[in-house]
């Protein structure tokens, strides 16, 4: 699996046309199967990727950060809230917690997340691929294509599907 951010960036650029047209087409008319379909592929690929060798989302996502989130990762610290909202976080346009920098401020120089059990819902969830009602996600995973070579490869295994 190549997991360089911006041949795959390339990649899903020249896909988008026909992933645009597929996922509007499921928008319109959600197939039966499409969870069943997805979650196979979504086994399949991840059998085959690792997200330590990777970890763009870390390098790049800016995760949306609850106030859960902060009440969990603050405790893990041993900080205050205020001072790891203050340390760690911003707002950003839609009004929402996310982190202050980007890449993760968590995220080690070998790709593990030095908060993995305490780490944000968004992150946990990512790539979302493994989730129920898959048509209601089709935008943040035409995003997501962009990102994560997994996303790219498991909508690229749908293209091959005649749903």
């Amino acid at each position: 699996m190549d997991y360089d951010i911006e041949k795959l960036k390339i990649k899903a650029k020249q896909a988008s046309g026909s992933t645009k047209a597929l996922f509007s087409k499921w928008k319109r008319k959600k197939p039966k199967k499409l969870d069943v379909l997805v979650a196979g592929l979504h086994e399949d690929v991840f059998n085959e990727v690792d997200c330590l060798e990777c970890a763009n989302c870390c390098r790049t996502l800016g995760p949306r950060i609850t106030n859960k989130d902060i009440e969990r990762l603050s405790a893990h610290l041993n900080m205050k809230e205020s001072v790891f909202v203050e340390k760690y976080l911003r707002i950003d346009e839609d009004a929402d917690f996310v982190f202050a920098e980007m890449p993760c401020p968590f995220l080690a120089s070998d790709n593990y997340c030095l908060v993995y059990d305490y780490r944000p819902k968004a992150c946990r969830e990512y790539p979302h691929t493994d989730r129920k009602k898959f048509h209601q996600l089709l935008d943040i995973t035409l995003e997501n294509c962009y990102t994560c070579p997994a996303v790219y490869e498991i909508v690229e295994g749908l293209k091959k599907i005649k749903i």
